[in-house]
């Protein structure tokens, strides 16, 4: 038996509950993991309240995780038991002590890098990578706006696009968090309860407009987003933390021409090449001084409720992991 928090019901953070669970032995191509660190992400948050659907109930949240390999499955012979690997993006149930990965999804972490920050970078590093590189390419001379820029991922984004050459224009929700986003390489920083962002970035960008908004927030910016947008503009929307936006007209797009995608990172480490890659990148740019990682939370993954409810109150910033 190990201890795990489950979901037996949809709702708030009260629905976590930490109980018992037993655990089987790898199976054909499976590892068993001892957790060290374990990332919390706002995709937990969807799954919880039923935005994303679970395959089973109850559950096991989570979607990233380090730990040391303890057990190798049968046909396992790239992994070795004592090595420390972590893994993002599914399948989920990292909320755990232990838990049984298929060996093709973990990536080995690089000594230097500590547990915590690994499972803390993984997930949210490997969307910045796929945002910035893959979705759209970001390169010197584009003009970025980032949504909710001390986040997690936008703390990563500010910093990446920075460091490519691009003019980062970002939004927050308080003095704090912009001196972070500044200090993250944000040119410009919004605050948006202060200021209407749309018209600042008209104003910052002469009325031309950015080449890419990344968009977390949702409901809440999601016109906002589409109005910040130049000619050709790509409208990347990839969370919807204030909640879903509202259904609007294909034509909305047709005046400027935009472009709208609403990627996901399964789809971008759908292949083992594209998960190394990209995990790969993020790993090198830590250890190169690109990002820099704020594990700015910890909580026992016991409290798996608190950080929650801490997260979604919008009390805390750059990353938070659950240690188990």
């Amino acid at each position: 038996m190990v201890k795990s928090i489950r979901v037996h019901e949809l709702g708030g953070p009260e629905v976590l509950k930490w109980e018992d669970v037993e655990i089987r032995e790898p199976g054909q191509g499976e590892i068993r993991v001892k957790n060290k660190a374990i990332g919390l992400n706002f995709i937990d948050v969807y799954f919880r309240k039923g935005v994303y659907k679970a395959s089973t109930m109850p559950f096991t949240p989570g979607m990233e995780a380090v730990g040391e390999v303890i057990a190798l499955g049968p046909g396992v012979t790239d992994r070795k038991v004592g090595e420390v690997v972590g893994y993002a993006g599914g399948p989920m149930g990292s909320y755990t002590e232990e838990q049984i990965l298929p060996a093709n999804k973990v990536v080995p972490v690089p000594p230097s890098i500590s547990p915590s920050v690994a499972a803390s970078v993984m997930l949210k590093g490997m969307t910045a990578q796929f945002l910035l590189r893959r979705c759209f390419k970001v390169e010197p001379g584009h003009t970025i706006l980032v949504q909710a820029a001390a986040g997690g991922v936008g703390s990563l984004l500010c910093q990446w696009a920075n460091s490519l050459g691009a003019t980062v224009i970002g939004t927050v929700s308080t003095k704090e968090k912009a001196a972070q986003a500044k200090d993250d390489g944000c040119h410009h920083v919004i605050i948006y309860k202060e200021e209407d962002f749309a018209a600042r970035v008209n104003e910052i960008t002469s009325g031309n407009g950015v080449d890419v908004v990344y968009d977390s927030v949702g409901k809440d910016t999601f016109q906002g987003s589409l109005a910040c947008l130049k000619t050709r503009g790509y409208m990347v929307c990839f969370g919807q933390s204030s909640g879903t936006p509202d259904p609007f007209p294909l034509s909305v797009l047709a005046p400027k021409s935009l472009f709208l995608t609403r990627p996901s990172l399964m789809q971008y480490t759908a292949t083992r090449g594209e998960l190394l890659e990209t995990a790969g990148e993020v790993f090198a740019n830590i250890a190169s001084g690109v990002l820099r990682v704020r594990v700015n939370h910890t909580y026992p993954l016991s409290q798996a409720a608190q950080a929650h409810a801490d997260l979604e109150s919008r009390k805390t910033s750059g990353s938070v992991v659950l240690l188990p």
